[in-house]
């Protein structure tokens, strides 16, 4: 089918062999690419309740049909597993410049399985697939080894996906980095590479996709570009980027502070995108084939952190060292950003950890002394981490283990394993649902439906018939990680535009009821997966603590409202009550 090679490429990582498999047309149609066809590859290949660690666990690599297009937005890859840090289904997604490296390997999914004896790279082209010796490598940070790896490899447009010292030491939340900034950074990805001693993957090749309509996708980039490069959203990503929404949130109430007591912080001035603005001359930057320039290149001028440039904080980072950690500094943020990137490790996780260990501390439920605010402590934990000493050996578990040991368990606010955005669902009540039913643990990414209730499409406190909308939002989101394309164009491609998008780099005609089935069967299938490794409708809800305790603005959500949203949920997606898809074998 046009816009894919039609190829899988298994790499048993233990016995250094390959094996290329063809992929057929009704298999595509039916799981388009990315999410789609690496669930579909998932469920075939992953051993039922399979240890995330072990070398069984398989490391799907995914592209979508749009990948090395003129199209916008389309320069992305996702990653796909069994999560070390959730124990359920595990997806990543990064932006930048690598996926058309990986796309001119000529493969549409790259699947790793195994574990080699010692630490390797490996180079992928598309001509041959080279194991390498990554001894020497082992121990250093992302930057070093993202440069080290493309000068061994010697191709000037090679990427390079690498994993720092939290994967190789398997830090349940480290991440995969490419581009020095750009993390697939949830769900412990790097950890699983870090399993199977990988140390890093290069790409590079000269295989192009062959689309079906390329003057008709130049025509349609080219109107694209005249018509939205000065829209609105565009203006706001590329003047403001993510840490517009400091600002939005704390309006709002529901920016979460001091480890999710407040929905506000008084300091929230000093860290939000004006501050990154006046204080770190932040610059807008682009992945390939975009026009927003969301990223923000910034410099630290004064201080203790003078000279440090990286591309960050966003909105997410800030809110974690910033809200939850209760940090005033813009430029010690961005400070223990560059840390975690340096180490490979999620800086939502890693935030929201330190915070819980804050919270710990204040209680007298640990030894050590952590107080809010307190920037070099909290480099220091995320140090201790990464190289799993000290406490940070138990921090490295995630925020089950870990606030289980801390006699915490109670006050740790995680879904699934995963802990929320920074978005209350207390004040935004369809979070909260979307929190509960994120196949990955507290996602705010696989809806994104804070943009209908921040921007008045829907009421925030609306209880009733919530789901309806939601589901519209995740089916969308969801096709938008089947293409793969990046969730900031979420406003310019509308499921008409997704019509169109399929149609002319496939050439199969999908309509609105269509593209909903293909993103309904992809649910279903994730669905499947983590009703598969043991998920029960118990672990679709919120924390108790989010339940029972209101923020000072008063606003809360209960139990009873977050059943009637779930429940409702369910039988919009045709699942019985509790959470299993009608129908399908063996449930």
């Amino acid at each position: 089918m046009k816009g894919f090679f039609n190829r899988l490429v298994i790499i048993d990582v233990t016995h250094q062999t390959t094996q290329v498999q063809d992929i057929d047309d009704q298999t595509l149609k039916m799981y388009m690419g990315g999410k789609g066809l690496a669930t579909h590859l998932l469920l075939k290949h992953n051993p039922p309740g399979v240890d995330p660690l072990s070398p069984d666990n398989h490391f799907i690599i995914g592209l979508g049909p749009v990948t090395d297009s003129l199209i916008y937005g389309s320069c992305r890859y996702g990653i796909f597993s069994k999560s070390p840090l959730t124990g359920f289904y595990a997806e990543s997604y990064s932006g930048g410049k690598a996926a058309v490296s990986i796309s001119r390997t000529g493969y549409d999914c790259i699947l790793l399985k195994g574990e080699a004896q010692k630490p390797v790279w490996l180079e992928i082209s598309d001509t041959a697939i080279l194991f390498h010796d990554a001894e020497n490598l082992w121990g250093k940070d992302t930057y070093e080894t993202e440069d080290q790896l493309k000068a061994l490899c010697g191709q000037k447009d090679a990427a390079a996906l690498v994993i720092g010292p939290a994967g190789e030491n398997l830090v349940r939340f480290a991440v995969v980095e490419n581009d020095y900034w750009r993390s697939a950074g949830r769900t412990g990805m790097g950890a699983v590479l870090g399993s199977k001693k990988i140390k890093g993957l290069v790409f590079h090749g000269s295989q192009q996709r062959e689309f079906h309509d390329p003057d008709q996708i130049k025509h349609y980039s080219k109107n694209m570009l005249k018509k939205l490069k000065n829209h609105a959203a565009t203006e706001t990503y590329r003047n403001q980027g993510t840490p517009v929404m400091v600002a939005g949130l704390n309006n709002a109430g529901a920016f979460p502070a001091k480890y999710w007591s407040r929905g506000t912080c008084d300091h929230w001035e000093k860290i939000n995108a004006q501050s990154m603005k006046d204080r770190l001359n932040a610059k807008p930057r682009s992945c390939k084939t975009c026009f927003m320039g969301c990223g923000k290149y910034v410099t630290i001028n004064e201080g203790k952190h003078k000279g440090l440039k990286l591309e960050g904080p966003e909105y997410e980072t800030i809110y974690a060292f910033g809200g939850l950690c209760m940090i005033d500094s813009i430029e010690d943020i961005a400070w223990l950003n560059d840390i975690c990137d340096r180490l490979g490790m999620d800086t939502m996780s890693a935030g929201n950890l330190a915070a819980l260990t804050i919270e710990a501390s204040q209680k007298g439920k640990i030894n050590e002394t952590y107080t809010y605010g307190d920037a070099e402590a909290v480099a220091d934990l995320l140090f201790k981490t990464a190289k799993r000493e000290g406490l940070g050996g138990l921090i490295a578990e995630g925020i089950k283990s870990a606030s289980a040991e801390m006699s915490m368990a109670d006050e740790a606010i995680h879904v699934k394993g995963l802990e929320p955005a920074g978005y209350d669902p207390r004040v935004l009540k369809g979070m909260a649902l979307a929190y509960s039913v994120s196949p990955r643990g507290a996602c705010h990414l696989r809806s994104t439906f804070y943009k209908a209730e921040l921007s008045g499409m829907i009421d925030p406190d609306q209880i009733d018939h919530k789901a309806e909308l939601f589901l519209d939002f995740e089916d969308r989101c969801t096709l938008f990680d089947a293409f793969i394309l990046c969730r900031f164009y979420r406003d310019f491609y509308p499921w008409e535009e997704l019509s169109k998008l399929f149609s002319m780099t496939t050439g199969v005609e999908f309509s609105k009821p269509d593209l909903k089935a293909l993103a309904s069967r992809i649910t279903n299938d994730t669905r499947k997966f983590n009703l598969r490794e043991g998920l029960t409708v118990e672990d679709d809800f919120l924390p108790k603590r989010l339940l029972n305790e209101k923020l000072e603005n008063g606003k809360g959500i209960s139990a009873d409202e977050l059943t009637q949203m779930v429940q409702e949920y369910y039988k919009l997606r045709g699942w019985n009550e509790k959470g299993i898809p009608q129908g399908e074998p063996g449930f």
